[in-house]
């Protein structure tokens, strides 16, 4: 099966914030909304939504939040063990060895993580 017929465009691009409340304020002045805003552990994470924009925003540690950081992109997919069967066939740097799953959204989502030519993370992602 040829992979772009189950990718079906960005899903979301995942930045670093020292500060959540304050990014969240700072994206609703721009226009976007909180389409989702939970905890992951400790961690609190906000999905901001500008039309068929998603920005992921999320607490780190202090190592990960550098000026400017993008953290990972996400690819939005129709079938996550297909494409990560796939993806995985090409021998890339796997960060991931199975998919994953978060109870993120209304049913949560199940994904994976690789690492690109340029030590870039991309997260193959399937809403459930």
């Amino acid at each position: 099966m040829e992979i772009l017929n189950l990718l079906t465009g960005i899903q979301h691009v995942g930045i670093p914030t020292k500060d959540i409340k304050r990014t969240i304020e700072f994206y609703e002045r721009l226009g976007f909304n909180v389409a989702l805003a939970t905890q992951n552990g400790q961690q609190s994470v906000a999905f901001m939504q500008l039309k068929n924009l998603v920005m992921e925003f999320y607490e780190g540690d202090a190592s990960n939040v550098q000026n400017g950081a993008i953290d990972h992109f996400a690819i939005d997919v129709k079938d996550i063990d297909k494409v990560f069967a796939l993806v995985k066939s090409f021998g890339v740097e796997l960060l991931n060895q199975e998919v994953q799953a978060l109870p993120f959204w209304e049913k949560g989502v199940r994904f994976f993580t690789i690492v690109g030519p340029n030590n870039e993370k991309i997260e193959f992602c399937e809403r459930l």
